[in-house]
């Protein structure tokens, strides 16, 4: 039996459409609900009290749209707040850790491992905690706030100044330390994966987003709940959906234009 619900994915801002985007690939039949509550971005530098508060506002929009399931595609979210918000709803809650966590101890070496992410995401230690728990040898962490900003304002070109300059401020530790995989702990994080790169070479990267997308496919393989129709994708904002309609084809990769609908959250 088809089940036709959409599943709905949220973030704080459009970083959440890289998910959205693997979704899509993954699951073409499947319709999708996103909220980006672009009018209260960054999350990264709120109190945890204020994280849980605009999650859980944030999944009660997508919950009443009756979806099957919900992802919150967003690394402070899934580090900060999930657990307190993930049993108020009668359908499972995805993060963007645990399946990161998994790929980058399976993907490093020599077992040193490095975390990128938002203030709060670092500041809460859960990737830390869960990639020793994995077996890896080391964790270095490293808050990269500017990034988000970089990324929500298009200054996301391999070749930008900017951001390459950023990005050398923020990783030479991560460069100095010697770890060889890189966990991109923010959904902005991957548009900018090439300056990353550039700058890390040798460096394995991992896509919390594209990581969780494929666990989701396989949920709902598993459980029954794949739709055999369908494969719409409405967009919500919670400010102005100007920039973000202008913004969207950097992270779906394509030059769609996406006409977002304003919502009061």
């Amino acid at each position: 039996m088809s089940d036709k619900r959409p599943i709905g994915v949220f973030d704080s801002g459009l970083g959440g459409l890289c998910a959205v985007k693997e979704l899509r690939r993954l699951l073409p039949k499947e319709d999708i609900i996103y909220f980006g509550d672009t009018g209260r971005v960054p999350y990264g530098s709120k109190s945890p009290q204020t994280i849980i508060k605009y999650a859980r506002q944030d999944a009660e929009f997508l919950y009443k749209h009756n979806v099957k399931l919900i992802l919150a595609a967003c690394g402070t979210v899934s580090t900060v707040a999930l657990d307190d918000i993930k049993n108020d709803f009668e359908v499972t809650m995805f993060g963007v850790v645990d399946d990161a966590v998994a790929a980058a101890a399976k993907a490093t070496k020599n077992g040193n491992v490095a975390v990128i992410g938002t203030n709060a995401t670092v500041e809460s230690g859960v990737f830390e905690k869960k990639l020793l728990a994995a077996g890896t040898k080391s964790v270095i962490s490293c808050a990269c706030p500017l990034f988000v900003q970089l990324v929500e304002c298009g200054f996301t070109n391999r070749d930008n100044e900017i951001t390459k300059g950023v990005c050398k401020t923020y990783l030479s530790q991560i460069k100095e330390s010697g770890a060889d995989t890189l966990i991109l702990g923010c959904t902005h994080f991957p548009i900018i994966a090439d300056i990353i790169s550039d700058f890390l070479p040798g460096v394995t990267l991992i896509d919390p987003a594209k990581e969780t997308a494929a666990h989701v496919a396989k949920h709902l393989s598993k459980n029954g709940m794949t739709s055999d129709e369908g494969g719409g994708t409405e967009y919500y904002v919670s400010d102005d959906g100007t920039s973000f309609s202008a913004s969207a084809g950097v992270f779906l990769g394509n030059s769609e234009k996406i006409k977002a609908n304003l919502v009061n959250i």
